[in-house]
């Protein structure tokens, strides 16, 4: 699978610094093995999930023994049962422990990222809305829980501070009001660099398109707030529902008509999926 420039670079870092972390000088257990020995194995799924994060997963092996062969019987963002074989693995065997944790930890993290966001993917199906990512990631893995949200379904927003504006209510006190904070940041936002503006009432939300607003984050609206905010709005901007959205209710906000919900539950609230790796004779 090839993977775009940053993201693979960002995989790299991310492999290097859990085998590091995990490895450190040696894996002392690791050398009860004899150094040449080869061996085989296969990695199982305990329960139902999404796959996400095999690019991460071979690097880890690759890294310690570059012949290692590696034969998927899935794909990222396919749907995996309790017990199902989900790859075979040969090489050598001291490399093959060292990075089994390293490897499954990546693999069980990204695949519950991908898991949740289907689920709330699944649940919209059928409107026009988008399920959306946050900055609400876990430290260090930022772009790879982003493309497990893309594996899942969803959408990304900025992946950081340097790629977009998003102006909130501290923002708008600090500059004089709204029309002056979009005028500010449209000076200054590079080329390519969304804008994205906070509104917090129907009062807010006519301001900010009066004065142009073309991305509008509806930040906790009631379900009757969102509607009346979609029918003020006429589609002259991206409305984008915030707060409070639970699996429960992501349907019923979908339904208002706004364009994107954007969730932090996606990426940060998740429960490593149960995979487990076993050596074959």
């Amino acid at each position: 699978m090839k993977l775009p420039a940053e993201l693979s670079a960002a995989l790299l870092r991310n492999v290097e610094s859990a085998l590091a972390e995990d490895i450190g000088a040696a894996d002392l257990t690791a050398q009860l093995i004899p150094a040449q020995e080869s061996a085989r194995a296969n990695v199982i799924s305990r329960e139902e999930a999404v796959l996400c994060g095999t690019p991460w997963f071979d690097e880890c092996f690759r890294k310690l023994d570059e012949k290692v062969k590696i034969r998927w019987y899935a794909k990222d963002g396919e749907k995996i049962a309790p017990n199902q074989i989900l790859c075979e693995i040969r090489g050598n065997a001291r490399a093959l422990l060292s990075a089994e944790r390293p490897a499954l930890n990546f693999l069980q993290t990204l695949s519950a990222t991908t898991t949740n966001v289907r689920r709330y993917a699944d649940a919209v199906a059928g409107t026009a809305t988008h399920i959306m990512d946050t900055r609400k990631t876990l430290p260090g893995l930022r772009l790879a829980q982003k493309y497990a949200v893309r594996c899942g379904g969803g959408m990304n927003q900025r992946a950081g501070l340097y790629d977009g504006i998003l102006i909130k209510e501290n923002h708008i006190l600090a500059a004089g009001g709204i029309p002056q904070v979009l005028q500010q940041a449209a000076n200054i936002a590079p080329s390519g660099a969304t804008i994205q503006i906070e509104v917090e009432s129907l009062k807010e939300l006519q301001i900010a398109l009066d004065a142009g607003a073309k991305l509008i984050l509806l930040d906790n609206f009631t379900l009757k707030r969102l509607r009346e905010a979609v029918s003020l709005n006429a589609k002259r901007a991206i409305l984008e529902a915030s707060g409070g959205i639970t699996l429960k209710n992501v349907r019923a906000v979908a339904e208002t008509g706004v364009d994107r919900i954007s969730i932090g539950a996606l990426t940060k609230d998740v429960k490593a999926v149960d995979l487990s790796m076993r050596f074959l004779d």
